[in-house]
């Protein structure tokens, strides 16, 4: 077939650092790919007819090429699409190849730009899934020494002054990128605290997860370190929703950790509309393993959830100030620094007690320990309108005022969250942690809401003054006014924590009393 084709805007990704190219893709070897439409998501039921329309060409170009279209999604303006490498590279001029790294191994790849048939100019604006590189990151934080008493969740709704209920009529997602869910363990963890065992759904987006140790040993050795590190994770998000929300219908979506997976959770998100969502994955928002179109697609993504009320708890990171990017300057992680979701910080409590900060030495994850709280201005989002008056800026010298995070901030560090891993106490933190613990208390505050005020995008609404002069965060949140910088080494310095907002904690850590009055009021 010798049709013209024309570059995708946006599309360019370098060769990944630490990775070689050995050999081409066997051009018999099955892809499935996620193209993205023009336009904006749209209103269910309102779907436009030029969405229609893109998504009928689409679908004649892409099948005289040998692909098959296995999905059509209107409403967020998405095609799945398979068929083998010799399609692909010939539809999307891919020259898919195999790479290896230390980090991952074996893995589809490709560099450079891609190009689509010239009749697409204009309706796709990506195409997704060609390249399996890693762009989700998160580790277990080892616990730290000199600290004991991982909190229970009944510490948790005390430290932070939860409303009576359960989460009953809520539907929260959690988006899982690696690892397993092990239901024996979640059963054990809610006995142990006296929970009821929750409706717990896994949604398998192109990943079926191992349901046990069992089956997580069939996996091939090169993967099961990962698979278990990561699989400590997912418990963690899952056991503190099951525990704070034990009446609330719980959906786990595991899709692949690459750019086509971030695309894949939030078209079902939108599809099942739920009232929150927790995401503990991310990577720097100037991480070169994005491609613009990426970053444009998922944000655009995240704007359409929004719209629905939906309040994505993201973590911001547990890296300080320099997010694993060793440039010297200061990063921010991705999806927290999309203006649509809600960036969660991280505290500790210090060995007097009080609650602070988080960071222990060197600012960053290691095997030996160690992180503090991401944060600080992004250089790819511009700052919104509800941040405007927000007085933070950049480390970075001469760059622009971009969006702040991150928004608010929960417990991450020591004493960590008491949780149960292979039938014994695993105690974990983390940003990651501090997530999934927002939007529990979110679900468990819309539940308790009058009807007419429930599932409203919260983000924004913190930053809005009320009649004295005082930003909402400031009336719901008990500041963090004390702890250390979120320097990571590098940058040596970081964010300062001070009265007030600040970019290491956001408007501080939740006081779910206060936030349940005032939503009850606002109008």
């Amino acid at each position: 077939m010798n049709e013209q084709h024309v570059a995708l805007a946006g599309s360019t990704r370098p060769a990944k650092a630490d990775a070689t190219r050995v050999r081409a893709a066997d051009p018999q070897d099955q892809v499935t790919v996620t193209l993205t439409l023009r336009g904006d998501v749209a209103a269910a039921g309102e779907i436009p007819g030029e969405r229609r329309e893109d998504a009928q060409k689409t679908k004649a170009v892409l099948e005289r090429y040998g692909l098959s279209v296995d999905q059509v999604r209107l409403e967020p303006g998405s095609i799945v699409a398979s068929g083998p490498v010799s399609a692909m590279n010939a539809a999307f001029k891919a020259d898919l190849g195999i790479y290896h790294s230390l980090e991952q191994g074996d893995f589809r790849g490709r560099e450079g730009q891609l190009q689509i048939p010239a009749e697409l100019a204009g309706v796709v604006t990506g195409v997704f899934g060609l390249d399996q590189r890693r762009v989700a990151r998160r580790a277990a934080v080892a616990p730290g020494s000199g600290f004991n008493g991982s909190f229970t969740p009944e510490d948790l709704e005390k430290l932070y002054n939860f409303p009576a209920g359960d989460g009953e009529g809520q539907k929260l997602v959690v988006f899982e990128f690696l690892g397993g869910i092990f239901h024996d363990d979640i059963q054990a963890f809610c006995a142990a605290h006296n929970r009821p065992v929750p409706q717990i759904d896994v949604v398998a987006l192109g990943v079926e997860p191992p349901r046990s140790l069992q089956e997580l040993r069939q996996l091939p050795p090169q993967d099961q370190q990962d698979y278990f590190d990561a699989t400590s994770e997912v418990m963690m998000d899952v056991e503190i929703i099951a525990a704070l929300c034990p009446a609330a219908q719980i959906s786990v979506y595991f899709a692949p950790f690459d750019q086509r997976g971030w695309i894949d959770v939030l078209d079902q998100t939108i599809a099942d509309n739920p009232v929150v969502v927790s995401n503990s994955w991310g990577l720097a928002d100037e991480s070169p393993e994005w491609s613009q179109t990426a970053l444009d697609e998922i944000d655009k993504r995240l704007k359409g959830v929004s719209k629905k009320g939906i309040t994505v708890c993201s973590a911001s990171g547990d890296d300080g100030a320099g997010d694993q990017i060793p440039d010297g300057r200061a990063h921010v992680d991705f999806p927290s620094a999309s203006p649509y979701v809600l960036g969660v910080g991280g505290t500790m409590i210090d060995p007097h007690g009080q609650e602070v900060a988080w960071w222990q030495a060197p600012g960053r994850r290691t095997r030996k320990g160690g992180g503090s709280s991401g944060g600080g201005v992004s250089t790819r989002f511009v700052r919104p309108d509800y941040q405007q008056h927000i007085n933070v800026d950049s480390l970075n010298p001469g760059s622009v005022k971009g969006r702040v995070v991150p928004d608010v901030a929960a417990l991450a560090g020591p004493p960590f969250y008491d949780l149960i891993l292979l039938g014994r106490p695993s105690p974990n933190g983390g940003t990651s942690a501090s997530a999934p613990l927002w939007a529990a208390l979110i679900a468990r505050v819309d539940a308790l809401l009058p009807a007419e005020k429930r599932q409203r995008f919260l983000t924004p609404r913190l930053y809005e003054r009320g009649t004295n002069g005082t930003m909402l965060g400031q009336t719901v949140c008990r500041d963090i006014a004390v702890g250390h910088d979120n320097g990571s080494h590098p940058p040596a310095v970081g964010y300062p924590v001070k009265p007030g907002y600040d970019a290491v904690t956001g408007h501080g850590v939740p006081d779910g009393v206060a936030l349940l009055k005032a939503l009850t009021v606002l109008p």
